[in-house]
């Protein structure tokens, strides 16, 4: 147990490199060509990436998390699932091919004609990634995941910034996405131990897809929901407004994928591990939530409150009708680590027929909350608000099995979070009456950076949370440690 949590502490501090450090990088990177293409390129762009995104659903999704909470998994199977993998993109890229003029046509955009058909290259290399990352995701060696992701934005965003500066508009966000799927599975080919053969075992495949149809279905459902607001505002206003709309929700975005995404990515294999102990599995699942709440909650809460300096700042005030959409979806996304670790703990128990049905259930009422939004308000930031709504009852309706899987209620749940909610929005409130002061944007960002930082720290050192103990203790550990080796 002992080596199994150092794996586990080894892959953790890996893998939120790998976030911080390659989304970090993307975050300057897109800031920087934000600042030299229109929205209205971003706007093209997101309509591409929805169509590029739901293909790659059928690549990257389904097959790879059964590999991943498969018990006994073999060579030949990586080798089965990639010549699936790369028939059924060949046979998606075909599909978007033939059809990317009437995308065209549909959205009034006949410029994203070719630029989708070259985006969508990117469903071959997928179909490699999907078979790497599964064999590192089991072996928790996320080490090799932060080697390609960093040499793909080196290497995609200087391309990008070049081809944007000799103003190659659309073009400079098409080679820069597509280059960045590229090199990283080059580097990952170099660096993981994976041996693929001309073998294609179909009761094996059979097998893993009894499992992973499940999640394949699941994930198809929640990567059209999460995309059907921008598919609505695409049709139904401009590409300037969906470029701001794209734009707003993109920076809360890089924060949960950065820290969520992290988490969850060990916390899957790490208590697919440990399901036949629902006990175990609880206090994983117990730490994982409140750990990610106390970070995530006070950068969601604060960057809405630092929204207007922020954009003005770094994306100069051309991006400012951005704001109130960032503002929306910081507070959509503060709720992610509660979702993302019922839902985890749910596929670490083998349940994904819950999974599922759960899928089901909440976008039901997305749907029908989008629909009210539609009839009744001719904005696209009420659009945009349907999700924070949903994401508020999806709150209890994740969590409803996971009382009965490992005995880890939504009220317990709560209980655990408020804490770092009470804080959170204690820090918020004292931020945005710092922002009312009359002083440059810049002076004023730094100033409630600062702020926000310093009340969080204090209120943190006063009440001394649960996840606060766990990150002293465990910073204490590794001083102690260090000073033990030097001694």
């Amino acid at each position: 147990m002992v080596d199994k949590n150092k794996r586990v502490g080894k892959a953790m501090i890996w893998k939120l490199l790998e976030r911080f450090g390659v989304l970090g990088m993307q975050f300057i990177l897109q800031i920087v060509l934000a600042r030299i293409l229109d929205p209205g390129h971003y706007g093209a762009l997101s309509i591409m990436i929805i169509f590029t995104t739901l293909a790659n659903v059928f690549i990257q999704n389904g097959f790879n998390t059964a590999l991943i909470q498969n018990k006994d998994v073999t060579e030949e199977d990586y080798s089965s699932v990639f010549w699936v993998s790369l028939v059924v993109a060949c046979g998606l890229y075909c599909v978007i091919f033939v059809s990317s003029p009437l995308i065209a046509m549909v959205y009034n955009m006949e410029y994203i004609t070719n630029p989708l058909r070259v985006l969508a290259l990117m469903l071959f290399p997928g179909a490699l990634n999907s078979v790497q990352l599964a064999k590192v995701s089991r072996e928790l060696d996320f080490k090799k995941v932060f080697i390609s992701n960093l040499g793909g934005i080196l290497v995609s965003g200087a391309a990008g910034i070049v081809i944007a500066l000799l103003g190659g508009g659309l073009w400079a966000l098409v080679a820069q996405t597509l280059l960045n799927v590229v090199v990283v599975c080059i580097v990952m080919r170099f660096t993981v131990k994976l041996k693929l053969r001309l073998v294609c075992n179909f009761d094996r495949v059979k097998t893993l897809f009894t499992f992973g149809w499940k999640l394949l279905v699941s994930s198809l459902i929640d990567t059209l929901y999460q995309d059907l607001r921008s598919l609505v505002i695409g049709i139904k206003y401009d590409e300037d407004t969906l470029g701001y709309y794209n734009r707003g929700k993109q920076f809360p975005q890089f924060v949960i994928s950065a820290v969520n995404g992290a988490v969850q990515s060990v916390m899957l294999p790490a208590m697919s591990a440990q399901q036949d102990d629902k006990t175990r599995v609880k206090t994983m699942m117990r730490n994982s939530i409140t750990i990610s709440a106390y970070i995530i909650f006070p950068i969601m809460a604060g960057l809405a409150a630092v929204a207007t300096p922020l954009v003005s700042v770094l994306l100069t005030d051309k991006w400012l009708p951005c704001v109130p959409y960032m503002q929306v979806y910081c507070f959509s996304f503060a709720f992610y680590p509660v979702h993302s670790c019922n839902l985890q703990a749910i596929n670490a128990m083998g349940r994904s027929d819950i999974f599922l049905k759960l899928e089901i259930i909440k976008k039901s009422y997305g749907v029908a909350a989008l629909i009210i939004a539609l009839l009744c308000f001719d904005s696209p930031l009420a659009i945009a608000s349907t999700g924070l709504i949903t994401t508020i009852i999806s709150c209890f309706v994740n969590a409803h099995p996971n009382k009965k899987l490992i005995g880890y209620s939504y009220f317990e749940q709560m209980r655990d979070l408020l804490p770092s909610m009470l804080m959170s929005v204690v820090m918020c409130i004292v931020v945005l009456i710092v922002g009312t002061l009359n002083l440059s944007n810049a002076v004023l960002l730094m100033l409630q950076i600062v702020t926000g930082v310093a009340v969080y720290v204090v209120l943190s050192v006063i009440i001394k949370p649960a996840p606060y103990r766990i990150l002293i203790e465990l910073i204490k550990k590794f001083l102690n440690k260090r000073s033990a080796k030097k001694a």
